[in-house]
């Protein structure tokens, strides 16, 4: 009996060291991590269709944006006594965020600095867009340089004149130069297919500084 005791303790003896190692082991061996991308963040979108068709992607539309739409861009303002304005207007899409320029002596240039809210729409290649925001005077000498250069790389020739652009032309609705800028932060933008594959769809925006 003597003697199985002594196997079957150092049977335990020898499992214990074992044991011991394989931990000491899982301890000093470097942990291996996955590294997981961050998802890309977009609006929320909501199906506006009524006939069964999936969701609007808002890639459809912002791919076009950021190549520059090539039709034209309508910019709706808010006259002080309540009745609404529309005008064809240049328009840059830059970072999430539209660009717009006009004189201070335009009508929309007086609707901007009395109510900022505003809605811009374009009409794209098999999509209609209707984006609403808040415009916002750009001052800044900074950002008016590189959407100077921005706008000259489009062919209009802007630079910076104090707190504005100015440039030997621009379009008769812009008024006489110098020209404020304003940025558009989207809050809400609507789409509506053209073409295949149809749908209509909102989406709304994160506030963003």
């Amino acid at each position: 009996m003597a003697v199985k005791t002594k196997k079957t303790a150092a049977k335990k003896t020898a499992a214990k060291r074992t044991a011991a190692k394989k931990t000491a082991a899982k301890k000093s061996a470097p942990r291996t991590t996955t590294a997981t991308a961050p998802k890309a963040k977009g609006p929320r979108a909501k199906n506006l269709d009524i006939y069964g068709a999936a969701p609007l992607e808002w890639s459809r539309a912002l791919k076009q944006l950021e190549a520059g739409p090539s039709g034209t861009s309508w910019l709706a303002t808010t006259s002080p006594d309540g009745s609404p304005h529309v005008a064809g207007i240049g328009a840059l899409w830059v970072d999430g965020k539209i660009y717009v320029v006009t004189g201070s002596g335009t009508r929309k240039g007086r609707n901007l600095a009395a109510n900022p809210n505003c809605v811009l729409s374009v009409s794209l290649t098999g999509i209609d867009l209707v984006i609403e925001g808040r415009a916002i005077r750009i001052t800044d000498r900074p950002t008016l340089l590189r959407l100077a250069k921005r706008y000259a790389d489009q062919g209009w020739p802007a630079s910076v004149s104090g707190e504005a652009l100015t440039a030997e032309y621009s379009a008769p609705s812009a008024g006489p130069p110098p020209w404020n800028l304003y940025v558009v932060r989207p809050t809400t933008a609507f789409g509506v297919a053209s073409a295949e594959p149809s749908g209509a769809t909102r989406w709304q925006f994160e506030n963003t500084r």
